[in-house]
């Protein structure tokens, strides 16, 4: 579906989501932008998204740009999203901890909060059953309305069944109104950040860094960037966490798969001097 502005107002809004986020928006995803954008149009109270545009030009408004550009991030998320993952980050972290260490866990491009959330679930329950201590969480996303709501801890009921069984969500979470809403120890379990991976220091150096699905929509160069600040954050040792459809092959030098933990990926080992580039 075509979206319905001008060719100059989609490249001015192509252009502002990757300068800012290093996401493109190709042609297989303009038909969000009908969607993403008509509530801004409303609330604005203009008649199209090409007015929409006209006002970003003008640059009166500082906070519009970062409203276009949260309403065209794409924030699809669930809890426990491939949830075989969130075991396996659960053991990986055992793993670190067993060698003396405290564990340090990145949920880069955490979106809404449902993953790192999903993490602080998994840490908790195993807290319950021998008393191992959760280890320090750290969830970043560039959009500030996104972590807003990842803050509050605060789901409809659509999206707290997305991947939460009835058990889970009566442990975990209080029913208020028509929403469910984090228990504190779960919010408090977990420091949220506003960060860009292109363009931020990262926010310290961990153990596991989950950055699923982040990467699927940035050009070839912005992944090599990414990539080599999350090398960067990742501490001996470390693991790399990626979505099912995203690889390193061929993206980077700086990491292969792991071999002690499948699916995941570590620092690249040096090759012998003699081994061909």
């Amino acid at each position: 579906m075509t979206p319905s502005c001008s060719p100059l107002s989609l490249g001015a809004l192509t252009a502002l989501l990757e300068t800012r986020t290093g996401q493109q928006l190709g042609t297989y995803r303009a038909w969000r932008i009908d969607t993403a954008l008509k509530p801004l149009v409303r609330d604005r109270n203009l008649d199209s998204i090409d007015r929409l545009v006209d006002q970003l030009r003008d640059g009166h408004d500082r906070t519009l740009a970062d409203q276009i550009v949260d309403a065209l991030l794409n924030q699809e998320t669930s809890f426990f999203r491939d949830g075989a993952v969130i075991d396996q980050v659960v053991e990986a972290v055992a793993a670190i901890e067993a060698t003396g260490r405290r564990a340090r866990v990145w949920s880069a491009g955490c979106a809404t909060g449902q993953e790192p959330l999903s993490l602080a679930i998994a840490f908790a329950e195993r807290q319950e059953r021998s008393g191992a201590a959760a280890p320090d969480i750290v969830a970043t996303d560039v959009s500030e309305g996104a972590l807003a709501r990842a803050r509050e801890g605060r789901f409809t009921h659509f999206e707290i069944q997305r991947g939460l069984p009835i058990r889970r969500m009566i442990r975990w979470f209080d029913e208020q109104g028509d929403d469910w809403v984090a228990k504190p120890e779960l919010t408090r379990a977990i420091a949220f950040r506003r960060h860009n991976l292109l363009a931020d220091p990262a926010p310290g150096r961990f153990d596991v860094i989950l950055c699923r699905n982040v990467l699927l929509y940035l050009s070839a160069p912005a992944k090599t960037e990414v990539f080599a600040r999350v090398a960067d954050a990742l501490r001996p040792g470390g693991l790399l966490v990626l979505g099912a459809g995203e690889t390193v092959i061929g993206q980077t030098d700086r990491f292969e798969p792991s071999a002690e933990c499948r699916g995941f990926y570590a620092h690249a080992r040096a090759r012998p001097a003699n081994m061909a580039a």
